[in-house]
């Protein structure tokens, strides 16, 4: 029995997030039979719990700020160890989602060395590239990307633009990498045009369904959001521009404010987030366009969601977002009036023209990024542990 133990993720049933949702997907669709998942939990429970087959353990966490995610990851870590000890597991992998424990990880391995244990790791995104941290932050996680790097026995990357910036940054850790990307599934909404839950949700928000432009994503300046609401507020489509997202009245939304006057355009609609699955689906259905402005990171999860359900998709021309749609999406760039011309054009467009891309767009995710594929390829990966030579990165 191959035991993996994941730790990073918010823990399971997944209620919000990327790494959440891979961890319930990957458990469950597991079909190997040979595999037992363990699975991190940030929870005030006491007690230990089972979902989807995995062994799901409780990881109470302090009220910290910004050190509390890496406190859960180390405490999670500690607590691998100490169960692969008592229970006498050999082999076993602790595989960890995001570089947040760099300064922490040689100590936390030692002890899974010990039983021939081993570390992977999914070195995320440019995390030390985001706007919200501050310099400080940004060179902690810079540093703790490259000791993750040192440290590990592999790095599964969800991009291979990641994985090609981490053999290019480190090549005298000589890392050992292997590309699988996050997943996404091609279907439609169970909510009906009359359901309660969606005309609740449009008649709330004075929303008319096609007749909107979407963006969906985190409340960052990194996913362009000015560049987005500017270059929208120019053009002259008549059509409103919803945004799914975790507005926080912080600078950077009085920033959005002064610098784009979004108060004063009735098309633009906040809207707040959706933790609703199956209403966000139906927001993305219909949408008459979606816009992609992420500029950081690998595969991101909006983006492959973006490209499952809405037909015409306006990504930020950049390596991350092409290497995942392909030729199923029309790229912009940040040159003022580059935006605003596609989504003129994208309003006269023909039918035939948005069903082709509709048609690419859906073949992408189908081909390269359903959830049985990947889990069939994760499970291949975690298969190939027993069968090395059990020697440990240290």
């Amino acid at each position: 029995m191959q035991h993996v133990f994941i730790i990073g993720s918010k823990g399971i049933p997944a209620r919000y997030g990327g790494f959440e949702t891979f961890v319930e997907k990957l458990t469950e669709g597991k079909k190997s039979k040979n595999i037992q998942y363990h699975v991190a939990c940030m929870s005030g429970e006491k007690e230990d719990f089972w979902h989807n087959g995995a062994h799901c353990f409780p990881v109470k966490v302090p009220d910290i700020g910004p050190a509390k995610a890496v406190y859960y990851d180390v405490a999670a870590f500690r607590y691998c160890n100490r169960y692969i000890r008592e229970h006498g597991i050999r082999g076993a992998i602790v595989y960890v989602l995001a570089c947040r424990i760099g300064p922490f990880i040689k100590y936390c391995k030692k002890s899974l060395c010990k039983m021939g244990g081993k570390v992977y790791v999914n070195p995320d995104g440019h995390e030390w590239k985001r706007a919200k941290w501050n310099c400080i932050i940004k060179k902690y996680w810079k540093l703790s990307e490259k000791w993750m790097v040192k440290y590990s026995d592999l790095l599964i990357c969800d991009s291979r633009n990641i994985e090609k910036y981490i053999q290019k940054a480190y090549p005298k850790y000589n890392p050992r990498t292997t590309y699988i990307s996050y997943g996404a599934v091609r279907e439609k909404s169970a909510l009906r045009e009359d359901s309660a839950r969606w005309q609740a949700w449009t008649a709330g928000h004075g929303v008319t369904p096609g007749e909107y432009f979407l963006v969906v994503g985190r409340f960052v300046p990194e996913n362009n959001y000015e560049t987005i609401i500017k270059e929208f507020m120019k053009s002259s489509v008549s059509r409103d521009l919803v945004l799914v997202t975790n507005v926080e009245k912080n600078r950077f939304y009085e920033n959005l404010r002064k610098n784009t006057g979004f108060e004063q355009d009735r098309r633009i609609k906040f809207v707040g987030t959706i933790y609703d699955q199956e209403l966000l689906r139906k927001v993305r259905e219909e949408a008459f366009a979606y816009i992609h402005g992420h500029e950081v990171g690998g595969t991101n999860p909006s983006l492959l969601e973006a490209l499952a359900c809405t037909e015409v998709n306006l990504l930020l021309e950049v390596g991350f977002n092409r290497e995942v749609a392909d030729k199923g999406a029309l790229y912009w760039g940040k040159k003022p009036g580059d935006l605003r011309r596609l989504i003129e054009n994208c309003e006269n467009m023909g039918e035939a023209e948005r069903k082709i891309l509709d048609e690419l767009s859906a073949g992408r995710i189908e081909e390269q990024f359903g959830w049985d594929k990947i889990i069939r390829e994760y499970e291949g990966v975690f298969g190939l542990a027993g069968t090395g030579d059990g020697s440990c990165v240290q």
